[in-house]
């Protein structure tokens, strides 16, 4: 009975958070619907694992966030050599980051920035401006200090203006 109660609040926990994961995912990996589909799965696939022990925390949507934050850096680390980076973005095929609505231009413009930075500066973007989460808690999911969020969010911050150049304020007039 226990093991029944415990994978139906799995299931639950699977059905409400897979949404924000995925947005979360696309965000990290640039658009790419395809790689964020997979590192959903690889952290829903964790979370169950570990569900037992994840369930009794005080915030297992955290626990999920970091857990594809770090599946996200690791499958950057591994990615293989014949891999390669395309120069535009494939049609998509499922809801954006961003939502529904908004302007489809700016959210390309947008994720194509998110695109050239470094996987761990897109990282602590996606968790300290998207996600909203804290310096400590952005450090914890990274598995680095305080200080290294502070400085690679200020440099990452500046890279991604200057990666926008004059289009953030081209978009923002619309």
């Amino acid at each position: 009975m226990h093991q029944r109660r415990g994978r139906e609040g799995f299931r639950e926990f699977a059905e409400g958070r897979t949404g924000q994961l995925f947005r979360s995912a696309c965000l990290l990996t640039s658009g790419d619907t395809h790689l964020a589909e997979d590192l959903v799965q690889e952290t829903l696939g964790r979370m169950y694992l570990l569900w037992g022990r994840v369930s009794r925390i005080d915030n297992p949507a955290a626990y999920a966030q970091t857990v594809l934050v770090r599946a996200f850096l690791t499958h950057r680390r591994r990615r293989s050599a014949a891999e390669r980076p395309v120069g535009e973005f494939p049609e998509p095929v499922r809801p954006s980051p961003a939502g529904d609505g908004g302007d489809p231009l700016l959210r390309m413009t947008l994720l194509g920035a998110l695109g050239r930075l470094t996987p761990k500066d897109r990282a602590v973007l996606v968790l300290r401006y998207w996600e909203d989460r804290s310096v400590e808690e952005t450090a914890e999911a990274m598995n680095v200090s305080s200080a290294a969020v502070r400085t690679r969010s200020s440099r990452a911050l500046a890279r991604l203006r200057q990666e926008l150049g004059g289009s953030l304020a081209e978009f923002a007039a619309h």
